[in-house]
């Protein structure tokens, strides 16, 4: 995960420019749009939610919408349905779709995180991001868990 200081975010998009509507990811729900076009570098949206320490989310093993920034900053999503960046999915994730990659990653800047494009992504396009190799093994455990 890059990090950058408040004046690298320059160019960002306008929220009314994102849509939410069903994931091209098989299994995924929805997903994250762009209705306009996004060079490469800009600061898509910032990932949101209510704030607190790891510590209370311990208990919260199916939770997906957690970001770590670190031990006392945690980004909660889950709760915040008009959150955009929560609907921003992983090409690579439970089920890959061929052909399809990321074309974002995440950034973080001071205590705050952002979806930054790493290439130009077409009106229409999906805004997918990588989760990291972390996330998709717990999520791969968990389903074992479940069964």
């Amino acid at each position: 995960m890059a990090r950058f200081s408040y004046a690298d975010i320059m160019n960002t998009i306008e929220k009314k420019n994102l849509l939410v509507k069903r994931s091209k990811l098989p299994g995924a729900g929805n997903g994250l749009f762009t209705r306009e076009f996004i060079p490469k570098g800009t600061h898509i949206v910032e990932y949101t939610g209510r704030v607190k320490p790891w510590s209370a989310f311990r208990d919260e093993h199916d939770n997906g919408y957690l970001f770590y920034v670190n031990r006392n900053h945690v980004i909660d999503a889950y709760p915040h349905k008009k959150a955009l960046a929560r609907y921003a999915n992983d090409a690579r994730g439970m089920v890959k779709q061929k052909g399809l990659t990321n074309n974002s990653e995440y950034v973080t800047v001071g205590r705050k995180v952002y979806i930054k494009s790493k290439r130009a992504i077409r009106p229409g396009e999906e805004i997918l991001v990588g989760y990291g190799r972390e996330y998709w093994a717990i999520r791969r455990e968990n389903e074992k868990l479940e069964k």
